[in-house]
This record gives C-alpha cells, sequence and structure tokens, in this order.
C-alpha cells in the first residue's frame, strides 16, 4: 500500500481558495508532484502521462492534477453526469472508521464534477449545491467538446471544501489519517486507459475497490 503525506498551507483570511490559484500556491509551497501510472489490466495498456498533488488548508483540499494524452474528450457539461467517459481524473476518499462507504470525485477536464457516497453499487450523489461548492479550473475551460485526436496537455485544479464531504460533519483536517486511491480514465476515448496512484489486483477495470486505496496522512 502507498502511503502519502498532505502538507498544510496557512493562509491569511478565512477565505477558500479559487481554484484557479492552486497551482502558484503549490508551487510556492513546493509541494511536489506523484504520477498516476499503475497499469493494472493488460487489456487496456495505454498510459498516458498523469501526475498529480495535493495541500490541505484545514477547511478544504488543494487538488491539482497535469496530463499528457494522445487525445481528449470533455461531453458531460452537467454535474454527476457521465464524466467518467471523458478524459477524467478522480479521487476516492474514505474517512477514517467507513468500513465500507467511500466518496468518488470524478472531474472531466472540462471541470464538469460528479460526487457520489456509498459502498460498491449503493451509492448517493451529492445534492447540486454540495457539487458547486468546489471551486475548479480547468486549462481547457468550461465549454463541453467532443473528442480531439492529437496530443494534448492539460490541467486541473479543485479547491473541496470539507462540506463537501456531505455525509460527515467535519470541521478539520488537521492530522487525520485516511484512505484514497487517485485515478486517471477515459471509458469513451479513442484509446480507452484506466490508471490509478495505488495498484488494484483485480481482473477487471475497477476503480471502486476500497480495499485497494492507498493511505494518506494529512498535516497539522
Amino acid at each position: 500500500m502507498k502511503t502519502k503525506y498532505v502538507p498544510k498551507i496557512v493562509l491569511s483570511g478565512e477565505l477558500l481558495v479559487d481554484a484557479q490559484q492552486i497551482p502558484s500556491l503549490l508551487d510556492a509551497n513546493q509541494v511536489a508532484y506523484e504520477p498516476i501510472d499503475s497499469v493494472n489490466w493488460e487489456a487496456y495498456p495505454y498510459c498516458p502521462e498523469v501526475k498529480f498533488r495535493m495541500a490541505h488548508t484545514g477547511d478544504a483540499i488543494l487538488l491539482e492534477y497535469r496530463v499528457k494524452e494522445a487525445s481528449v474528450r470533455a461531453v458531460a457539461d452537467t454535474d454527476n453526469g457521465r464524466v467518467w467517459e471523458d478524459s477524467c481524473c478522480e479521487f476516492f476518499f474514505q474517512m477514517p472508521g467507513d468500513a465500507d462507504n467511500y466518496y468518488n470525485m470524478e472531474c472531466n477536464c472540462g471541470g464538469t464534477l460528479l460526487i457520489g457516497y456509498g459502498r460498491k453499487g449503493d451509492r448517493t450523489h451529492a445534492p447540486q449545491e454540495v457539487t458547486a461548492s468546489v471551486s475548479r479550473w480547468s486549462s481547457l475551460g468550461k465549454a463541453p467538446f467532443e473528442e480531439r485526436m492529437g496530443e494534448c496537455e492539460w490541467q486541473l485544479a479543485l479547491c473541496i471544501p470539507v462540506s463537501a464531504f456531505f455525509r460527515h460533519q467535519i470541521t478539520c483536517l488537521d492530522g487525520m489519517t485516511a484512505n484514497a486511491n487517485f485515478y486517471k480514465c477515459g471509458d469513451k476515448l479513442n484509446t480507452p486507459h484506466f490508471l490509478s496512484w495505488n495498484p488494484i489486483q483485480l481482473p477487471e477495470p475497477c476503480f471502486h475497490c476500497p480495499d485497494f486505496f492507498g493511505s494518506i496522512q494529512f498535516g497539522e
């Protein structure tokens, strides 16, 4: 199992960070990238270049992805839509003490977001006011588009307030140890792929598998 330390960034004031500010903020605090490069299924060997980095402010998670892939797609234009069929980066998160339940936060390259909670096969989408509370920025903009062929590099950043974990009452992330995995997929791209940060040992592609989450430790 992989482990990851998530540093705390102390900000002046109490306002949440706008997602567009996240890359420069993480740069200023020298937050390092980690690759999402586990190719878990022989039937899907394509491995685009994907990396992510993460920090927190106590009341929010700051998450950034950088991707270079052979084509890019952003068809889903409504939150809680079928974003996993597009060029999509995902963050699955299991709270301490949750045996089977976990959150999935999936965002396509246009910033359309899906948030769910529950166990595999029994999940509830977050209400609109919760998804709307997550600030997002994409270097490709917000307008939806069909698949564009040809190598493309893009960035995605999200500011996830603790209130987005809508089935829990969290006030602060300081010192928390939780389980998580990070993914890159594109189910309907010309070259489908299913990458993970922590490896998955299952016979077929499946990201809804908390048994294969890694461990993340939030700094204080």
